[in-house]
């Protein structure tokens, strides 16, 4: 799921012309006084670069790799003292494996995953002080973020102990919080930089560019009786009068347990509003008639009443009520509110095993979901790079599986990956104990949201197979043979060689293995037992499933399970289908239903899978999304809307080089462009959506055949539909609490919108077929200009009610870039979130607040700023 390609690639073209020193001369007295430097020395003076040439494919990219896309940068290397040593290694982190073609003095090798190492070559003379050693290279796709650029390279000598290599540590921008990477030379919005085809539209997020996009809807709104997300009825009962809450509220519950409340109660508490026997009566009443989800509320002069179908439906009343709260005031409208939610499943995905996620960040998210009252938390705990939660009676998992560290051997922890370096303490490692589990799903639990953890297989299952095979290798040096081999994830006599989507040839448990599922029983045992203590009980497990690669082949138990002519098994191609249908089938039996992502869930046969499953639907819609989920809709599945190209919160908000993030499926994913999307037909997005080039396609929801005459494809079922939508986070570039807070943050906002509320302005599925693009035009003007008010309301509503409430959680949400233009020397200036504040610099001042238009003096420079005041947003130029 994590980082998705078209094609499984080979090892990546590399030509490597030898370390040709740059025009930096040095005399013979500067080179006298440079001693020769130690190893560890020279790890803290070595200076790094790493440059994109070119993001542009030529004729020299290799025409049988990726098509013959590829990228040219180079890395430097500059020493300040002499180093003759020629036993060492580089090893550093890039996103493709690295193919060496020719060397002179280095050599390159790929060792598994993005790890590769930088050697002396036969030819190496050592390191003359102050010469730059360029290490030109070709690689496939693209370099189109500067956090595609991994830091913590190190250093390993006779001894193996590592050292990182100081510049290439990454460095926090005091004013922003944000990461800075030193060694990645900038890139720039020239061609060559930011476009990766002649056919890429794509249009730099420059302070102008910006300004255009905002400016339509650049509007003030009242949002005094707003509330996100939006309810399915609000009616104002008097715009002249108001409930004052400032002497608190008096509960008085009648059929909703306390329980049930008390997290809702605790947001009140921190907007001011608490829990008094003097306060304003709120009667909270159960009412059978209502749907466990729905509530209704009326706030009138002297009191509040909640009905609500259940405890959940009454929390959510309340999350609705602190939704009303204003900054620094306790005075809320009175209103008549009558809700129930579009989806039943509204859910977020966090993914903590790439890079580990503090107990205290998992928290914070839980809060906020529950706030904006999404309810499913897909809680990703293990893939190839970490395994984060403990399991009693495997220690292995998370002793091993759990870090990343310095050995090669693997029995202690895992190679390095994705800039992790080298050291055992970092903090992109570790993992939950059963206590910490258990909280979690408590905390989870309080606020009605239902736990769903994924540890992916059989694909993605590195961190798992390492730590078993220590396992059984620990086991066999102590002569206990039946031990050893009773969770064994790998079959040592399988010779098949693979490539996964992330570069690994080890990561797939054998699917043809009895002690494969004696390890996913017992982990998914011990796992229902934490929730069950947690009162989360586990009734759905996502298996994941996808992205398998052409493991097995050479496997002896694959191939006598072929022999042995097993149910759905006529070749090796079969085995994927086979386990996710076995282990659906193991989960079933402990009450426990399926999920998976819907490329691994689609090659299964429905007849050999349990009556529940759940599907997320991810194919980006720019390559026929939409007729996947729409046949697994018609199997009968509970498909969750997972889309890449508006759900993916591991993407850039922005097109800008200086984003975090991902971008196979997209450049950019703003607030604005999730709160648009239409969940529910998925094809008619292709009337105003775009591809990863900024490119209009289309999308065919008519009944297709192939020469055979075959249906191909057909529209949904009428009356079938999807069950909800999830965001997902993945966190291979992400490596701290802070910039993993900053890509979900104001994103699921906008998802929660969607998922609760289907707008007024959204087309409605047609079960009959069609065929959608920006040529169309099903989606009427009216309807963009309704969508255009709902964002403005939204917009005010993000930035006068929700970001001063996240402050107050001291939650570090992404501040806005500032859209600006300067014509007539007059500066005009503009965010996505209409109320934002923006602060000005031009040559002549000091960071000014932006007020409306002003004369200013070029050069001049754009941010936004925290209604705290603490934090800064990331400034840009206006040109």
């Amino acid at each position: 799921m994590k980082r998705r390609y078209t094609l499984i690639l080979p090892l990546l073209s590399l030509v490597l012309t030898g370390c040709q020193p740059d025009s930096i001369q040095q005399n013979e007295t500067e080179n006298s006084i440079n001693a020769e430097s130690s190893i560890a020395d020279f790890a803290k003076n070595i200076e790094v670069k790493y440059e994109i040439i070119t993001n542009r494919s030529d004729d020299n990219c290799d025409p049988n790799v990726v098509d013959g896309l590829c990228f040219q940068a180079q890395i430097r290397l500059t020493s300040p003292v002499s180093f003759n040593d020629k036993d060492w290694k580089i090893y550093f982190s890039n996103m493709g494996p690295i193919q060496q073609e020719s060397s002179e003095e280095f050599d390159i090798t790929h060792v598994n995953g993005d790890m590769h190492t930088i050697t002396p070559s036969q030819s190496y003379t050592g390191f003359i002080a102050g010469q730059t050693y360029t290490i030109p290279f070709r690689g496939a796709f693209w370099h189109l973020a500067q956090t595609d650029m991994m830091p913590n390279y190190y250093i390993v000598g006779s001894d193996q102990t590592p050292h990182v290599l100081l510049s290439t540590k990454p460095q926090q921008d005091a004013e922003t919080g944000l990461e800075i990477l030193p060694y990645s030379i900038p890139l720039t919005e020239q061609d060559h930089h930011f476009k990766r085809t002649e056919a890429d539209n794509t249009q730099p997020a420059t302070a102008n560019w910006l300004y255009k996009e905002n400016q339509a809807n650049y509007v003030t709104r009242d949002v005094t009786t707003s509330i996100l997300p939006t309810p399915k009825s609000v009616i104002v009962d008097s715009t002249d009068k108001s409930l004052d809450l400032k002497s608190g509220l008096k509960i008085n519950l009648v059929g909703i347990s306390q329980e049930g409340i008390a997290a809702a109660l605790s947001r009140l508490k921190l907007l001011g509003i608490s829990q008094s026997t003097t306060g304003i009566n709120v009667t909270i009443k159960n009412q059978p008639g209502l749907e466990g989800e729905a509530y209704e509320l009326i706030i009138n002069e002297s009191e509040i009443n909640i009905e609500a179908g259940s405890d959940t439906g009454a929390f959510y009343a309340l999350q609705s009520l602190s939704s009303l709260i204003t900054p620094e005031s306790t005075v809320v409208p009175l209103l008549t509110v009558k809700d129930e939610p579009r989806f039943d499943f509204r859910g977020m995905h966090v993914d903590v095993s790439r890079n580990f996620k503090s107990k205290e960040f998992i928290l914070k998210v839980l809060e906020q979901m529950a706030a904006y009252k999404l309810n499913k938390f897909h809680f990703h705990l293990a893939d190839d790079e970490g395994w984060r939660v403990e399991i009693p009676g495997l220690p292995e998992l998370t002793d091993i599986g759990g870090y990343r560290c310095h050995d090669l051997t693997e029995q202690n922890c895992l190679l390095p990956q994705l800039g992790s370096g080298p050291n055992r303490d970092s903090h992109v490692n570790g993992y939950y104990t059963v206590e910490d589990y258990k909280e979690i799903l408590a905390f989870a639990t309080a606020r009605h949201i239902q736990v769903i953890p994924s540890m992916d297989m059989p694909g993605h299952s590195r961190a798992a197979i390492k730590a078993m095979a220590a396992r059984h290798n620990k086991l066999m040096s102590q002569g206990k043979t039946q031990l050893a081999n009773q969770y064994v994830l790998h079959d040592v006599e399988d010779s098949t060689v693979y490539s996964s989507v992330q570069f690994y040839n080890d990561n797939t448990i054998n699917a043809c293995m009895d002690s494969s599922y004696d390890f996913i029983g017992k982990v998914v045992d011990e796992l229902t037992n934490m929730h069950e203590q947690a009162k989360n009980k586990l009734t759905r497990y996502h298996i994941g499933a996808d992205e398998t690669a052409g493991a097995w082949l050479e496997s002896t138990a694959c191939k006598k399970l072929l022999k042995d002519n097993v149910t759905g098994i006529e070749s090796a191609e079969d085995i994927a289908a086979y386990f996710v249908e076995r282990v659906s089938r193991l989960l079933a039996k402990r009450g426990i239903e399926a999920a998976g992502w819907n490329d691994g869930m689609g090659h299964t046969k429905k007849e050999r899978m349990p009556e529940v499953v759940q599907s997320n639907a991810w194919t980006p819609l720019m390559w026929g999304g939409h007729k996947a989920a729409h046949e697994q809709v018609n199997r009968g599945w509970e498909v969750v809307i997972s889309t890449p190209e508006t759900l993916y919160f591991d993407f850039p908000y922005e097109a800008d080089s200086k984003e975090r993030g991902y971008y196979w499926a997209s450049r950019h994913i703003n607030s604005h462009k999730v709160f648009n999307f239409m969940p529910e037909n998925l094809p008619a997005n292709a009337e105003f959506m775009k591809d990863r080039e900024e490119n209009a396609f289309v999308s065919d929801d008519t009944v297709q055949t192939n020469d055979k005459g075959e249906i191909t494809h057909k529209p949904m079922e009428k009356g079938k539909g999807f069950v909800g939508m999830q965001g997902q986070f993945w966190s291979e570039s992400v490596r701290t609490d802070d910039q993993a807070s900053y890509m979900i943050f104001p994103r699921l906002y906008a998802l929660a919108e969607r998922a609760w509320h289907k707008a007024d302005w959204e087309l409605d599925y047609d079960y009959d077929g069609k065929k959608y693009s920006q040529d169309t035009s099903y989606i009427t003007d009216e309807m963009y200009k309704n969508r255009d008010l709902d964002w403005q309301r939204f917009s005010n509503h993000i930035a006068t009610k929700t970001l001063y409430k996240a402050e107050l959680s001291d939650l570090y949400y992404r501040l806005p870039t500032v859209g600006a233009v300067i014509e007539n020397g007059v500066l005009r200036a503009n965010t996505t979130f209409v109320g934002v504040l923006i602060e000005y610099k031009d040559a002549d001042t000091g960071w000014t607040k932006y007020t409306g238009e002003v004369e200013v003096n070029t050069p001049v420079f754009v941010r936004t700023i925290s209604i705290n005041g603490r934090r800064k947003g990331r400034a840009l130029a206006v040109n």
